[in-house]
């Protein structure tokens, strides 16, 4: 392990990709305390610690703040993150599959690609302007910005933070040409690394390992469940980013003159977890409009005074049985909808045919399409049903241990989740530069891999 470190910086051309990357994710960090003109910083301080973090709108600004690494406090021009290309990358992958003209740009190649990526840049901006007039809104209003400078607090708002989107979507596209690792997902893990810090130093603040500790405070039964759960997710988060099913391919044989081509046996691989950590955040998103509904209907006399209403809205409590058995549903839904939109059967089976190759005891055409569509429908609900318990640990770390929920989500849940699937793919980035190079991996057992299902 520790002479593979030694050959990463023997290497000149993967050393200075590294030190590029490092230098590129430092200026992200630097961008977050360039603070947004127009706006008084203390004032904004101040509302944003009056906010209770328990409300629908707290729950969500918290949670958006998870990703982008920022705080409703600095009030930043990279408050919004990458988020927002994000969900425009989303967007066309979506609309791709049911606008003819897009899905035929997919499959015209690269040209193909950097047109949908032209299109991408272009819903980031509108996506941006309108989550940052949304985010000025949230701020407060007149009362925040300097005398008489409202309109133009606003503009200027609105204008830095979506260039300070723009320049972070540059910044990843940079990594991605010059540098190491995807670069879009470094950025959202340097934005969860950089909150983390802050959750351990505020759970340890309420550590009181003594004989007599109260039970608000995290005794060392508390601490010693608190790290269990944080190894289970790591080891989860890990065997579901990893873990895949190798099916069989048998390539045809070829006489070509007096040589017999072809008739080698290997494996097409299928992720149990194919969608990601993607069903995780569209169903996290999804579950904050109901608290956030039901927040607003409760402005309303008639409705706020009834009991009925009052059961309703305990039941879409973050803590409530039923708000994280919809949550777990949603997760199920999502990463069946992932897996219908991304995982084509049919294109694979044609290819595989083409190329000569055949499963073995299977037609090829549409019974191996079937046959390949049903493994995965198989598979990814064992890789939902992971992902759906890793999702609820925190919620199960606030109810039954009383930790800030703030914490729990960074020690266990979307955010370490996250950490973990980039920092593997990194690492095997990474250990796939040595060995081209003819150094060692990291694993002196052989190459790290997926785990077989």
């Amino acid at each position: 392990m520790i002479s593979a470190v030694i050959n990463v910086f023997r290497i000149k051309d993967l050393r200075n990709k590294i030190l590029f990357t490092l230098a590129l994710l430092i200026i992200y960090r630097v961008g977050f305390h360039i603070p947004v003109p127009g706006f008084e910083h203390d004032k904004v301080r101040q509302m944003a610690e009056s906010r209770g973090s328990e409300s629908p709108i707290g729950r969500a600004t918290e949670y958006m703040q998870m990703f982008t690494g920022g705080t409703l406090e600095q009030s930043s021009l990279f408050g919004l993150g990458i988020m927002p290309y994000i969900t425009a990358s989303i967007i066309l992958m979506l609309l791709g599959e049911v606008i003819p003209a897009l899905k035929k740009l997919r499959q015209e190649g690269q040209t193909g690609y950097k047109k949908i990526q032209e299109y991408t840049r272009y819903l980031t901006v509108f996506i941006c302007v309108l989550q940052s007039i949304m985010f000025m809104k949230l701020l407060g209003g007149d009362g925040l910005t300097y005398p008489g400078m409202y309109v133009q607090a606003m503009i200027m708002g609105v204008a830095g933070m979506t260039a300070g989107t723009i320049f972070l979507m540059w910044l990843g596209e940079q990594i991605d040409e010059y540098g190491i690792g995807n670069g879009i997902s470094l950025i959202i893990m340097a934005g969860i690394l950089s909150r983390m810090p802050w959750a351990v130093q505020t759970l340890w603040s309420r550590v009181d390992l003594s004989v007599n500790a109260q039970a608000s405070d995290v005794g060392p039964a508390k601490l010693i469940l608190l790290a269990a759960a944080f190894v289970f997710v790591i080891a989860g988060a890990i065997l579901i980013t990893q873990g895949q099913r190798r099916i069989p391919i048998q390539q045809a044989k070829q006489m070509r003159g007096r040589r017999v081509y072809g008739g080698q046996r290997h494996y097409l691989p299928l992720r149990v977890n194919h969608g990601g950590v993607m069903p995780i955040i569209f169903a996290s998103s999804f579950m904050m409009f109901p608290p956030i509904i039901l927040s607003w209907l409760d402005s309303i006399p008639v409705l706020g005074r009834s009991d009925f209403f009052q059961q309703i809205q305990d039941a879409f409590a973050h803590d409530a049985f039923v708000y994280n058995f919809l949550y777990m549903l949603l997760i199920f839904l999502f990463a069946y909808f992932w897996v219908t939109v991304q995982f084509q059967p049919k294109e694979m089976a044609k290819n595989l045919r083409d190329n000569g190759a055949f499963i073995p005891g299977l037609r090829p055409g549409r019974r191996t399409a079937e046959y390949l569509e049903t493994v995965m429908t198989r598979i990814t609900y064992f890789g939902a049903s992971f992902l759906a318990i890793i999702a609820v640990v925190p919620s199960g770390i606030t109810v039954f241990l009383g930790v800030d929920w703030r914490v729990s989500a960074f020690l266990g849940g979307t955010g370490l989740l996250i950490v973990v699937s980039v920092s593997l793919d990194l690492v095997q980035k990474i250990e796939a530069n040595l060995l081209m190079r003819s150094y060692e991996g990291f694993s002196s057992s052989g190459r790290i891999k997926g785990a077989y299902a």
